[in-house]
């Protein structure tokens, strides 16, 4: 009966495996179809004009206001006509600096018909989302304008970034836990490995998600995945730079791997402790400021960055990722060493006990924290996709739990032995003798006799490494509770995974309750904006054009300026300076200088210009094409009347 335990063993070893490893299929399938390109963070909740809205005169601008704030690209807003030709000018601008704001300007003289507005923009924790919607100048009309209806991210390019944003946070978690396992518990080669191999895990993801960056925001293919120019472009945003800010933490993480598995640990039995203990300090504190560095990479450029309290937020996001690679790392440094054979004592298995006790405290406090600041109520937690998938993270933590008071049962139970039993030693004998024997009968070696020495010698070292897992029952009781915890969490944090990538609950509350109030809506008064056309003429024949000045919404108080100048045949045309003033002469306010900003060739723009009141405005403008030639027109403009 004796001799069939181990086969039990490992018969019930690989029926929890089978078992485990069909939950985590199901799981990744549900997280690989589950979510939906909807799962976008930054939400439109209002447009100016409105989607579906008739305007009797061709507005000035497009306005987008979004719930939270977007990072703007050349072409993250184009307008359409309806023969499907662009008719927006300039590039997308935030409106009065606010960054959840998108605006740009039109041509001027738009002909009545039915427009579309296309928009794709990054919202500030680093996902893309796009979308589109019409409105129409005097009466609707056909339009033949063509745009995706949903987020544009090409299928291959957001399969990949989603694969490599998962391996990376399991390459951080491997690499924080092997090397807190291999400095507090025990080091040896299984966990050396693991640590190895979540540095390399997590690099090489990183680089991955560093090249698909700009296609995944832009929408482009797999094709364009080495475009040097678009890789610039990623740098100078807050994800990209927060990716190569990861690379070069992981650069110094290479140098800590080789003293901590190589000085470090060849002083194991050095008789200078002095010596080791102050190396020993000197890779903790140098481990604690590369993990915090490597977590803050994803603090600075994901939810914690973005929505209230992110000054609180952020730092405790970096907390509970160092966490979650402290404790699930350290379970495969567990399992890892266990499974190899590898003898470690009680007190090391303890010591992790207590350190796994204090990180899981931990991470429920701050998790506490953000769920509070990501869902926002009760209902977000069963209405929104987010609160939906915090609640089976919640589900799995409380699996992991349950499973983990089973390890640490059997830990209490752990009696520590020697590191070789004596069915190994007399094992290694026999083989030994053996092969010593084969040597002195035969004077040249016969390699058929030789593979076979091997394969038995590999059988030997199997079979010890077998018992010296399961021959214990409590140790091997510890390996499969600690093998089953391990599997819950890789699933644990492909949930994590999809929780990243998916609109926070307080958000999608926030945005369907300003549509269900109506909030998304054109945000202009009911007063067309100001749009007058003013001929000039400077003198000579290259000093004829016209200008056309936009004053957007003409109301009291703050106003979007354009001004543009063309020349005969309506083509944009520059002028070496452009000046506006606004004069209210009843009032005996002004001349108010318009601070104009050369934005494109023909083009000048004042984003944000104040009008203290309303009444009959004098506009002076003032066009020089030349150094001499200069020409000034003015126009009266009711403001407010």
């Amino acid at each position: 009966m004796t001799s069939l335990t181990p086969s039990l063993t490992r018969l019930t070893t690989r029926r929890l495996l089978s078992v485990c490893g069909a939950l985590l299929a199901a799981l990744l399938c549900a997280l690989s179809f589950g979510a939906s390109p909807a799962a976008a963070h930054a939400a439109l909740t209002a447009t100016d004009p409105a989607d579906g809205a008739v305007v009797k005169t061709a507005p000035a601008q497009v306005r987008l206001t979004f719930s939270e704030g977007v990072l703007l690209s050349r072409d993250s807003v184009r307008v359409l006509d309806p023969k499907s030709n662009r008719v927006d000018t300039g590039s997308p601008a935030h409106v009065g600096g606010k960054s959840s704001t998108a605006a740009v300007s039109l041509h001027s003289g738009l002909p009545d018909g039915t427009y579309t507005v296309a928009w794709k923009v990054v919202s500030e924790d680093s996902h893309p989302v796009a979308g589109a919607f019409t409105f129409s100048i005097g009466a609707p009309s056909k339009t033949t304008a063509k745009v995706p209806s949903d987020a544009g991210a090409d299928g291959t390019v957001e399969t990949l970034y989603d694969i490599g944003r998962y391996a990376a946070y399991g390459g951080f978690a491997a690499l924080v836990g092997g090397c807190v396992f291999a400095g507090v518990c025990r080091s040896s080669r299984p966990v050396q490995k693991l640590a190895v191999g979540g540095w390399v895990t997590l690099f090489s993801a990183t680089l991955l998600l560093l090249l698909l960056r700009g296609p995944y925001a832009n929408g482009d293919g797999i094709g364009r995945v080495f475009d040097l120019g678009g890789l610039g472009d990623v740098l100078s945003t807050k994800p990209g730079a927060a990716l190569l800010s990861r690379l070069l933490l992981l650069g110094a993480a290479a140098l800590f791997l080789a003293v901590l598995f190589g000085s470090y640990a060849r002083r194991a039995a050095d008789e200078d402790q002095g010596r080791r203990q102050d190396l020993a300090f000197g890779l903790a504190f140098g481990g604690t400021v590369l993990s915090v560095g490597i977590a803050a990479t994803w603090a600075m450029a994901e939810h914690a960055s973005v929505g209230i309290q992110a000054t609180v937020a952020m730092p405790v996001d970096v907390v509970h990722l160092l966490a979650v690679g402290v404790w699930l790392g350290g379970l495969g440094a567990l399992v890892a060493t266990l499974r190899a054979g590898e003898p470690i004592g009680r007190a090391a298995v303890r010591r992790f006990s207590r350190l796994a006790f204090v990180s899981v405290v931990v991470l429920v406090l701050t998790g506490v924290y953000q769920s509070w600041r990501q869902v926002g109520s009760w209902d977000a937690l069963t209405d929104t996709e987010y609160g939906r998938w915090l609640l089976i993270k919640v589900g799995l933590v409380a699996v992991l739990l349950a499973i983990a008071s089973f390890s640490r049962r059997w830990t209490g139970r752990l009696v520590d032995g020697p590191e070789e039993t004596a069915d190994e030693t007399n094992s290694e004998k026999i083989a030994d003798e053996e092969k010593g024997e084969e040597g002195k009968g035969e004077t040249a070696a016969d390699p058929v006799r030789t593979a076979q020495l091997a394969r038995q010698k590999a059988a030997v070292a199997k079979a010890a490494t077998l018992r010296a897992r399961y021959g214990d029952l409590a140790r091997g009781s510890l390996y499969r509770s600690v093998l089953a915890e391990t599997v819950v969490a890789v699933v644990l944090l492909a949930v994590a995974t999809v929780l990243s990538t998916t609109q926070p609950g307080r958000a999608a509350s926030a945005v369907a309750s300003a549509k269900a109030g109506g909030a998304a809506v054109s945000t202009s008064p009911a007063v067309d904006p100001i749009s007058i056309e003013i001929p000039y003429n400077t003198g000579p024949k290259s000093g004829r054009g016209k200008a056309i000045f936009m004053l957007d919404p003409a109301l009291p108080g703050d106003n979007l300026i354009h001004v543009f100048t063309f020349d005969l045949a309506d083509r944009p045309v520059d002028a070496p300076e452009a000046k506006v003033t606004l004069t209210l002469p009843r009032k005996n306010i002004g001349p108010l200088s318009v601070p104009l900003e050369h934005v494109a060739i023909g083009h000048w723009s004042a984003k944000s210009f104040q009008l203290p009141m309303g009444g009959t405005w004098r506009l002076a403008l003032t066009v020089r094409t030349s150094d001499i030639d200069q020409v000034t027109e003015t126009r009266t403009l009711k403001i407010g009347q």
